[in-house]
């Protein structure tokens, strides 16, 4: 049984590439609390089956957001995730459905040419002043489970909100973290339900990558503390046209 586990793991040069992804990916994920599975899942989507790369990324996910969430928990805006997280949770089931009615790929190209054009307003719009009102957290919270639900994607739509509602840094990656913490929390339920963790091999490359996840989540943590509210910004619309041109590039290809 280990022999057979042992060899379907990638080849070690595969795993080191696997490694340096991740590694970099969570770096980025403890900066902006979001974008690890934008930048190293297709990667390992290169060396391993999608339906292997899915559930890894639930578990890698869980353990960053957490590592984060146990960091700045205390900066966390209950009233707004108490808004936000039950939208989220309808437009998720939302997406579900229209994934098996709509046109994915026009969807798909829609929102990606939006969020590159959001990340350009933010690098170049002067600044109002002026925050989002609580209540925007229903539709955007709404949207932004549709974007997940429908691609897997809808981190960069929760990174807009809060960027847009709080100027703390913290507090945005704080929240951030809470709803990557509940969202893959509940995909990680779902895998162990429908046996996906049955996969021995999945359990022991998560077990493999873990301790990497979190040594980046601690390195990406460490260096947003001496940052500037305008550098990290800065990140944050880059990751923003990064998650815009990936959604393009699966639309097209």
């Amino acid at each position: 049984m280990l022999s057979e586990v042992l060899a379907a793991l990638p080849h070690p040069e595969f795993l080191i590439v696997c490694v340096v992804a991740i590694f970099i990916a969570y770096t980025i994920f403890g900066i902006a609390a979001f974008g690890g599975s934008v930048i190293s899942a297709p990667v390992l989507a290169q060396i391993m089956p999608v339906s292997m790369v899915v559930p890894i990324f639930a578990i890698l996910d869980a353990t960053a957001a957490i590592t984060n969430g146990l960091r700045t928990g205390a900066k966390a805006d209950r009233q707004d995730l108490i808004l936000y997280v039950p939208s989220m949770m309808v437009g998720t089931l939302l997406g579900a459905l229209l994934l098996i009615y709509l046109p994915t790929r026009v969807l798909m190209l829609m929102l990606g040419i939006f969020i590159i054009g959001y990340a350009a307003y933010g690098f170049f719009a002067r600044k109002s002043g002026s925050n989002l009102a609580r209540g925007w957290a229903v539709p955007v919270g709404t949207i932004g489970g549709m974007v997940g639900g429908l691609f897997g994607m809808g981190g960069p739509i929760h990174a807009m909100y809060f960027s847009r509602r709080f100027s703390d840094p913290d507090v945005i990656r704080t929240n951030q973290s809470a709803l990557v913490m509940f969202s893959t929390t509940t995909r990680i339920v779902v895998f162990l339900f429908t046996g996906l963790y049955s996969n021995a091999t999945i359990i022991l490359l998560a077990a493999l990558l873990v301790p990497i996840t979190l040594l980046g989540t601690f390195t990406g943590h460490h260096l947003v503390l001496k940052m500037s509210r305008q550098r990290f910004f800065v990140i944050l619309y880059l990751l923003l046209v990064l998650s815009g041109s990936a959604l393009i590039l699966r639309a097209v290809l």
